[in-house]
């Protein structure tokens, strides 16, 4: 695929750096009052007598009474947090053993959440701003899980969850691109690839979770739709979620590295063209589907260039020209419109 050669790159790199990174406007959030705790269950939990877990557990059920069954049994999978369950109490004894000097590496990362917490707090002001009747969480909890994490809990490869009034941090996924357990090979293989572990730094953990918002608003139910729809109604995701983070580097809501963001938009008119021309919008054939929405390195029968997972990419642009033509439109409405509404007053032509 020919896309636009070395010289247009030169020209137009200064002024796409600029624009790329000039995400500072955005509605004035700070009279929303927000009361935001972050709660630091990993500390409990890895302070805690492990001779003495059935006593432990009962304790930190009363301080953590929505959290604690889903850590034990789905993120530990030791069952329900029953009494008559041994299981549970065994386990996270062993647990409690085999982690600690993970958790050790965690507490020398994050001995202090004061900036999370400010940051959760001005992110969700957002989300207040635009869904006033939303209940944000309360709380964030930080824990310590498996470092396998990722694969138990198979949810978009995010080992963070959000609970009835809370948001669950994993920390042990944000120590560092080069933390040693990110570049073992059994990882690279089972759990996480280095295109992806790359993003398992600290600036990541509010878009992520900001994501997990957006999907508890507007949950993605485009499974086995056509192609173009998922594009459109997963570009609606990012473009929301660009609402709640106005102030944050699209590299970090898309995860695209500097480089791919500035590609994308270099070669925006040719991308779509690519798209339009070499596959059938309205497909519903998986490996298809995959090829433009999923994790990769990059596209397949793009440049190296490319990112993987182009096709939110285009959506957002899309949605970004639906709403230049529909500036009337309520954030509620922009992600409750008809993907084929959108497609046709977008009038999307990008050059």
């Amino acid at each position: 695929m020919c896309m636009k050669n070395t010289v247009a790159l030169c020209l137009c790199l200064s002024i796409l750096f600029f624009s790329c990174n000039n995400n500072t406007n955005g509605p004035d959030v700070s009279g929303i009052k927000l009361d935001v705790k972050v709660e630091r269950f990993d500390q409990d939990f890895f302070s805690a007598d492990s001779n003495n877990m059935t006593a432990v557990l009962p304790d930190l059920q009363k301080k953590y009474p929505g959290f604690l069954p889903i850590f034990v049994n789905y993120i530990l999978g030791l069952g329900p947090l029953k009494a008559d369950n041994a299981a549970a109490f065994e386990g996270s004894k062993r647990f409690l053993h085999l982690t600690k000097p993970l958790y050790d590496s965690v507490q020398k990362e994050y001995s202090t959440t004061d900036d999370l917490q400010k940051e959760f707090e001005n992110a969700f002001r957002y989300v207040k701003l635009y869904f006033p009747s939303y209940k944000t969480p309360e709380k964030i909890i930080t824990l310590v899980g498996p470092i396998d994490g990722l694969a138990q809990l198979g949810t978009d490869h995010s080992a963070n969850f959000i609970g009835t009034d809370f948001l669950g941090i994993s920390l042990q996924f944000y120590l560092g691109k080069n933390f040693s357990a990110y570049n073992d090979e059994y990882f690279i293989t089972n759990v996480a690839p280095q295109y992806r572990s790359r993003r398992f730094e600290k600036s990541y953990i509010v878009p992520d979770a900001m994501k997990l918002i957006v999907d508890d608003l507007f949950p993605d139910k485009t499974t086995g739709r056509p192609l173009i729809e998922q594009i459109i109604e997963k570009g609606k995701q990012w473009w929301l979620l660009d609402k709640f983070l106005p102030r944050t580097a699209d590299t970090l809501k898309t995860g695209y590295t500097q480089k791919q963001s500035e590609w994308c938009r270099i070669n925006e008119g040719l991308i779509w063209n690519y798209i339009v021309t070499n596959e059938n919008l309205y497909t519903v054939d998986p490996v298809s589907i995959q090829t433009y929405i999923g994790e990769a390195p990059s596209t397949q029968n793009m440049p190296e260039q490319s990112p993987g997972n182009i096709g939110p990419w285009i959506g957002w642009q899309i949605i970004n020209k639906f709403v230049v033509e529909n500036p009337s439109l309520t954030p509620e409405q922009v992600m409750k419109s008809d993907a084929k509404k959108i497609l046709e007053e977008a009038k999307y032509k990008p050059k």
